[in-house]
């Protein structure tokens, strides 16, 4: 895909939302099923994945762990947004990496220190990219891959998160 085809593309998309803005609201949505010992599973629109403990909190390894599919959800869409920006503004990305690693003190998690967060401490974010970008152009693809990002500007804002449960 090229530039003129990305904003052919997206051209009827962005009119809709500038002309009618609620429209462009949309609920995403994921749902898990807990599962078997501590475990759940989720779909994730193309497989199911079961979650589990990671090995630092007693789990076996063999399960998902929800730290690593937040990193994983942030590489695929920061990946997704640097190819997209890259399309916009004529850079050609031949190939390239997108690595998230995050700190986690998992004494926090498991009650053990009041003192530790519960959560990353830190997120690192890297790109290795073969391109015919200029050092102004890797600028330039920094930045709008930050800016427009969903993952990336989730975490990096925070966001409200409601919580309710129901008992059934």
């Amino acid at each position: 895909m090229n530039s003129a085809e990305l904003k052919s593309l997206q051209a009827p998309l962005k009119e809709k939302y500038k002309t009618e803005p609620a429209s462009a609201i949309i609920t995403l949505k994921a749902e898990g099923k807990i599962g078997d010992g501590i475990s759940c599973k989720v779909e994730t629109g193309k497989a199911l994945v079961v979650a589990g403990l990671h090995p630092a909190t007693g789990g076996t390894g063999m399960l998902a762990c929800s730290g690593d599919m937040l990193l994983e959800a942030l590489a695929a869409c920061a990946g997704v947004t640097i190819k997209a920006v890259a399309t916009a503004i004529g850079v050609e990305i031949k190939e390239g990496t997108v690595k998230a690693e995050g700190d986690l003190d998992f004494r926090g998690t498991l009650g053990v220190s009041k003192d530790s967060p519960v959560g990353f401490k830190t997120i690192r974010l890297e790109f290795d990219l073969a391109s015919n970008a200029t050092a102004e152009q890797m600028e330039s693809l920094k930045k709008l891959t930050e800016r427009y990002c969903v993952v990336y500007q989730t975490l990096v804002k925070g966001v409200s998160v409601e919580t309710m449960f129901h008992n059934s």
